[in-house]
This record gives C-alpha cells, structure tokens and sequence, in this order.
C-alpha cells in the first residue's frame, strides 16, 4: 500500500530531472525494426460455448518508465514447479468481442496467450481469433459471472459491462483488470469528472442538471455553445448535444432522452486540437505513457490519428503529465486511454478516459515496440511493461467508417483498402464484422513512414483527395555545402540527424 501510494504522488516531470533514490528510470531509444507478427493460429482445439453449456537509431518522442527495483511482478512470484508452456498460464477472459478483443487476440498469439471471449453476437469479430468464445450478454450477472470461473483474470474492451457483478465477482476473489472501483468511475462521465476534478486534473468546468432551469441557469454561467452530455453509455459521440443558444436547449435535451437519463453540461472548450495519450500501467503499480497523438474526428467519431502529433515538446510533456495524473488516480492494470484538449492559450485540459485499448492507439501495433495490444495483456497478467517507444518516425491510422449500408458499403471499403495496399508503409486491418452500416467501424489503416507531412501525402492518394498533385512522390534530400574542412564535424551531426528523419543527404 505504501509503494501504491508514493507512486501515485510522483508527478512525471519529477522523472524528467532526478528520480527518487528507491525508482530507477528508464529511457526507450527508437530505432527502425520489422515488426515479424506471427498471427497464425491453429484452432483445431478451439470449443465454442453458449450461455446455457457447462463446461535504436533515433528518438524524437522518449517515454519514460517507472519501476520498484525491489518490487516483483505477478509473474515472479510463481511457483518454480508450476509448468509454463506459454509467456503465462493465466487464461484471460474479456467482457466484449469486437475489433478490441480481436486485436486483443491477435497480439495474445504472439505470446500463447489463451483468451477467451464474452460476447452475445456468434459471429463478433473477436469469435474466429479467440481460445474460446462463449456466446452470453456480458451484461447479465449469471452469464458473467459462469464465464469468470474459466478465467485467470478478467478484463474488459468495454467499459459498458454490469460493474455490480464485477464488484460481487471480487468479493469472491475473481481477478479483475482494471478494478471494479475504476470501471464504475469511467462508465459514468458525470462520476469520471467529479473524481478527477478532486484530484487536481484539469477539466472544462461542468454542473449536473435535473431540468430545464438548471439548464437554463448552466448556460448564463458557461455561455454559448452549450454542451450537454448523457451520463451513461455515451461513446463515439453518441450521447452528446450541442445547443448554440437557449432556444436550442429543449431540443438537444429531448434528443439525448430527457432528464431522466441522467445528464451534465460542459462548458464549450475552445480547443484547436484534439490530442490523446494511451498510458499502461502494471499490476505493480509501474506506469509508461505512448507519444502523445493528435486525433481528429468525423460526425463526432475517431477518423483519423497522427503520431507523433505535431505540437511543441511544452505541451507533449504537459499532456503527458495530465494522463499520468489521472491513470494514477484510478485501480488496476491495464492499458488506458486518455482523451485531451488543446486550448487557444496552450492549456490542456482531460475530455474522458477509457480502460481500454482505445482507437487512438490502433498505429501502435505497427508503428511501436509494443503494441497497445500486448501491452494490456502483459499488464493484466503481471509481466513486465513493454517499451511504448516509437520504431518508426510517423504514423498515420486512418478509420474505414461504413459509407453505405450493406453490399454498396462493402464495395467501397475493398476498394479503398486495394488502393491501400499499393502504397508503401501500408497495413489494413479489417475486423470481419457480419453488416455493414453508415459510420460503422469496419476497420483501419495505418500507414507508417519518414514523416507526417510525407504521410499525409500518401493518404490524400489512397483517397484520391483533391489537392494531392505529386502522384511520383520523390523522397526529400539535402544538399549541406561546407566551407571548409574545418566545418565538418559540426555538419556530420546534422546531417545524423537529418537521417534519423528520414531524409537522405549528400556533402559537397
């Protein structure tokens, strides 16, 4: 408890300087690597169960880690006797089978990880990858709580789950990843801000409202645009209304269910960028945080991410020490997302945070060292963090949201990812959903290379966006003219560094 708690109070840019004599501090460098993911699995042995059955050359980004030296993990507590045929015998049962649980299960692979599924759907995305999937709602109690019992530990990629049951499942000494306490926190964005506003996070100013006159009263305080959020179940801007003026009020109201939904008002955040952090955190309480990213939205839905994103080293080390902040603040290992603002005057402040693998850290399975993948599986069943550094000097994660319902949608999705596969540093993911609807995640693409700018390029041309001119991309060089001899050992430095960006040089 006492490591728990002096965890907790260091801030990140302690780290920066001089760690605490009993916490040692390690700094990832980057280098360029192929990535050889084995994602080939044999399931001739895979059972399938309903509810009702029984049975190193540059780093422009550093992340930095904290760890106990004295502290042992999960897994080196193990009984030397206990057979280890894969990297840990825990089975590790996950509450949803979406395209999270099917990554989930696709970087488990590399490790003989076993995973096993809770969804309702028989054909979800997770179904065809998984060790077992049991057909069941993760929101009834009986269904959760027969799943648990195959379980080594239990984790979410949903945080809309019954946390009743995972509270009483505890009780009874059921291994939950994140806890219990911080999935009830999180899946209540009203209960999210209150905790983090009482622990010093920076949040946009917000108020409950019961009716129309506290609504009324919210917007003289806060002004106009007014956002007004449901509490509950609100995800991929589902849950969320805007009112422009007070006339607007009743309508947004009526559109989010009324009051008795349950919901809160934000005041409008004036943000010109959308950044996001994934942060992991280890069962012994160590916690590493990715590069910083810049996301950006379509109709209120993740369209596209930039790493690292392109905002001054300042406001990196400030986002970092906000998402920090408040994963230190919450219970459980796992990896984490956390969802920011950056306003006019260089303040950022935290939108949500999900306790997850989230869709802003999707690049990472091709982009770093580890993914935000097998980075959650390591945390929840007690190995060692791995390095959240970048390997490649950009990346770019491009959603494929259904453009049309059915057959129509499907045409246009393979088209866009044959188009993909054509350009350099491209990798598709596609997530096997059964139907295709308008703004549906079907899958994403991300594209890795030797620079944003050079990267957005490239995407403009698998979209065949207006503006994009140079379909015969020729990679930048530069020219360094020296005075003389003497000039150098100065210049080889620069143009080092102009390499390890990616840009080719020639002295003359």
């Amino acid at each position: 408890m006492a490591s728990k708690q002096i965890l907790q109070e260091l801030k990140p840019s302690q780290f920066l300087s001089r760690p605490p004599p009993s916490l040692s501090l390690r700094f990832f460098s980057v280098s360029i690597a192929v990535d050889n993911r084995n994602r080939n699995r044999n399931h001739t042995h895979r059972l399938r169960h309903s509810s009702s059955s029984s049975s190193k050359l540059y780093n422009p980004v550093f992340a930095c880690r904290t760890s106990r030296d004295s502290h042992e993990t999960d897994s080196s507590r193990k009984d030397d006797d206990s057979p280890v045929h894969g990297l840990s015998e825990k089975i590790v049962g996950v509450l949803g089978g979406g395209q999270l649980g099917r990554m989930l299960c696709q970087a488990a692979s590399k490790m003989a990880i076993k995973v096993i599924v809770l969804d309702p759907s028989e054909n979800c995305p997770a179904s065809a990858l998984a060790y077992d999937h049991m057909v069941g709602s993760f929101d009834d109690s009986a269904t959760v709580e027969e799943f648990a019992k195959r379980c080594g530990v239990l984790t979410v990629e949903t945080e809309h789950v019954d946390v009743a049951t995972l509270e009483k499942l505890e009780q009874q000494g059921i291994d939950c990843e994140p806890k219990a306490s911080t999935i009830r926190i999180i899946q209540d964005k009203y209960l999210q801000k209150v905790h983090f506003s009482r622990h010093g996070i920076p949040l946009p100013e917000f108020m409950e409202i019961n009716n129309l006159e506290e609504t009324k009263r919210a917007g003289e305080q806060y002004g106009y645009p007014l956002m007004i959020k449901g509490k509950r179940l609100a995800y991929d801007g589902r849950g969320n209304a805007v009112a422009k003026s007070e006339g607007e009020l009743s309508s947004a109201i009526d559109v989010l269910g009324g009051f008795g939904r349950g919901l809160y008002v934000e005041k409008w955040a004036p943000f010109i960028k959308e950044l996001a952090v994934i942060v992991a955190r280890g069962r012994d309480n160590s916690i590493l945080c990715y590069p910083v990213v810049e996301t950006i939205h379509k109709e209120n839905i993740c369209h596209i991410v930039k790493a690292p994103a392109d905002v001054p080293w300042r406001i990196r080390k400030l986002a970092n020490d906000v998402a920090y902040k408040a994963i230190s603040s919450l219970e459980g290992a796992g990896v984490f997302a956390v969802e920011l603002f950056l306003t006019r005057d260089g303040q950022i402040l935290l939108n949500e945070v999900a306790p997850r693998p989230h869709n802003s850290g999707h690049h990472t399975i091709e982009s770093c060292y580890t993914s935000q993948f097998e980075q959650h599986l390591r945390a929840v069943v007690g190995l060692p963090l791995g390095d959240p550094s970048m390997k490649t000097p950009a990346a770019i994660m491009y959603n494929l949201l259904g453009e049309d319902e059915g057959e129509p949608g499907f045409k246009v999705a393979h088209q866009l990812i044959a188009r993909a596969l054509e350009i350099p540093g491209a990798t598709a993911h596609w997530y096997d959903k059964p139907e295709m609807r308008r703004q549906r995640k079907m899958g994403h693409i991300t594209l890795v290379g030797p620079s944003v700018g050079v990267l957005e390029a490239r995407r403009k041309s698998m979209l065949r966006e207006e503006g994009y001119e140079n379909r015969n991309e020729v990679a930048p060089r530069v020219g360094i003219v020296m005075g003389s001899d003497s000039d150098l050992p100065v210049m080889k430095d620069a143009a080092r560094i102009l390499n390890m960006c990616g840009v080719s040089t020639e002295e003359w």
